[in-house]
């Protein structure tokens, strides 16, 4: 839980390009990749990481607008990473311009249950981390290269003059 808006937007700006660098690496092609017979497919996952800043945001009374939560996962790859990137840039503008440390502890009604804003802010984080994972792992199914995030993917081992670890 965050308890310090300032801790928040540098975990997020930081967190976010993560994200961005992974929606960056997706080509159109790729979105159709399956998770597994009648489950999401690699674009219905990206759409849903960033579909999900202006559907829960909005419940903490953030004003995040111009999107439409229901609409269906586009066909470009380039669409899905603009409009996370707008939603990013909105959450961080909102949360800068309109909440103090002591707004962290209101709690809000979060599917049913009660979150403190500081709580809801880490599962947003948590969240996409989730589904970051997931793309990965989606984008080696499709044949792309996954860019390094928290450490070295498997193609940057040799850029760095590093050998492979072998397990």
């Amino acid at each position: 839980m965050f308890r310090k808006v300032e801790d928040f937007l540098e975990a997020y700006r930081r967190d976010s390009e993560s994200t961005l660098k992974i929606l960056n690496a997706l080509t159109d092609e790729s979105l159709s990749q399956p998770v597994a017979e009648g489950h999401r497919l690699l674009g219905g996952v990206a759409w849903h990481i960033a579909m999900t800043i202006p559907e829960m945001m909005p419940r903490t009374g953030l004003s995040i607008e111009g999107f439409d939560i229901h609409a269906m996962p586009p066909a470009s790859a380039a669409e899905i990473a603009a409009a996370y990137q707008r939603g990013v840039e909105a959450l961080l503008n909102e949360v800068e311009a309109n909440w103090d440390d002591e707004t962290l502890m209101v709690e809000d009604d979060m599917y049913g249950m009660q979150w403190k804003r500081g709580q809801t802010l880490a599962i947003l984080i948590a969240h996409e981390t989730h589904h970051r994972g997931q793309l990965t792992v989606l984008m080696r199914q499709a044949g792309l290269t996954v860019p390094g995030i928290l450490g070295p993917a498997k193609e940057d081992w040799a850029k760095h003059g590093m050998e492979e670890p072998p397990y």
